[in-house]
């Protein structure tokens, strides 16, 4: 991790310098504070940032502790009392603040830190901290390997093309004995800055290789808990596909047998329509064709008195075929022309005369008309009663 840590920061610090260059942290601070402003005191202290930064400063050989933000110290204690004595008075200071928030700046005086305001062009902005150390010869008397330095950006208005960035830098032989003397007093400290009114410019001119390495159990549990929301929420959202994949599955089998009754009904309906026109075409040909009691009625009202009939046939080809007795046989012919049931009435074979009867025996055939018949006919089986 120390080793991956050098090779990181410049990556990290010009993603830095690019995200504080977009106006997108200035709307975000302002949209934040208002949001916050909204919100009850306690909410607020709830969501306030766990990290509360206490401020060291060295005032005429005695350290001040105050909080930032506050102008009143904390604590106030002389740098000749040993290093348990002072321990104890920073952590008496530091009583009500959880451990792991605690962060303490050392506050070097103003006149320890030479500042300059430089314009540097648009394409430096992200290895600032690489180009100072280039300019630290032209711009302070001293050379880069001399001093701590740290550049920030610089809101004020530059020349086109170009970023206003401040370059502060201590002396080593400024910095180095307090960080040292601090150690020797088992204060560890977190950043290095300048005072600016009640709290901190927000520089760091600590050297990275003495920058502490915290440990923070509540960022790893709200870690740990954060991945078990996400795995939640996706199983979650795997229970919610699951149950929508069953019901679409439930819904699919639904159709399915639903289309399948559809089919059989279909089926069924064909089949009617199929019946209904048989049964149809039965009733038609059955309508279009004379019935053998319409037949007998018509050759009994065309045949005459002294004339009966021994024998009578209709085959399902429409052929028409009778036997009897007639004084006459031969004019049975001219009275069978006019009926609208038959046609093509003739004799088959001969006509023979019954010494029995003393009439003549004959044989007809006939062939049924084709034509459905009339309304007339039709209601003639009522009649059939009155006739001989």
């Amino acid at each position: 991790m120390s080793a991956a840590t050098p090779t990181l920061r410049p990556l990290l610090e010009r993603l830095r310098q690019g995200w504080r260059a977009t106006p997108l942290p200035g709307f975000f601070a302002w949209w934040g504070g208002e949001l916050h402003a909204l919100l009850p005191q306690r909410w607020r202290a709830a969501l306030a940032d766990g990290a509360v930064w206490h401020l060291l400063q060295a005032v005429e050989g005695d350290w001040r502790l105050r909080r930032a933000g506050q102008a009143e110290p904390l604590a106030r204690w002389s740098d000749r009392l040993d290093a348990a004595a002072q321990q104890a008075a920073l952590a008496a200071a530091w009583q009500g603040t959880d451990p792991e928030d605690r962060r303490l700046a050392l506050l070097l005086p103003a006149g320890a830190v030479l500042r300059r305001v430089l314009q540097l062009p648009l394409a430096a902005r992200g290895k600032l901290h690489q180009v100072a150390a280039y300019e630290m010869d032209r711009q302070t008397p001293f050379s880069a390997a001399q001093v701590h330095y740290a550049v920030r950006e610089l809101a004020q208005p530059a020349a086109p093309g170009r970023c206003a960035v401040e370059l502060l830098a201590v002396r080593r032989d400024t910095l180095d004995p307090l960080l040292a003397r601090l150690a020797a007093l088992g204060i560890t400290v977190d950043a290095v800055d300048l005072p600016q009114g009640d709290g901190r410019l927000g520089v760091n001119l600590l050297p990275p290789e003495q920058a502490p390495h915290r440990t923070r159990p509540r960022l790893r549990l709200n870690l740990a808990l954060a991945a078990g929301c996400a795995l939640l929420l996706l199983f979650a959202m795997g229970g919610w596909l699951h149950n929508r994949e069953s019901a679409l599955a439930q819904m699919q089998a639904q159709v399915d047998e639903m289309h399948g009754e559809a089919q059989r009904v279909a089926a069924l309906r064909r089949q009617l329509q199929d019946d209904a026109g048989a049964a149809g075409f039965l009733v038609q040909r059955k309508a279009q064709r004379a019935t053998v009691l319409g037949v007998l009625l018509d050759l009994t009202r065309r045949l005459p008195a002294t004339a009966w009939l021994e024998r009578f046939s209709l085959d399902d080809n429409g052929q028409v075929g009778f036997q009897g007795q007639s004084p006459q046989a031969a004019k049975l012919l001219d009275l069978l022309k006019g009926s609208p049931l038959i046609d093509n009435a003739n004799f088959q074979g001969s006509i023979q005369s019954d010494p029995s009867t003393g009439k003549e025996r004959f044989y007809m055939v006939a062939q049924l008309h084709k034509a459905a018949p009339s309304r007339g006919s039709a209601s003639q089986p009522a009649d059939a009663g009155s006739a001989p």
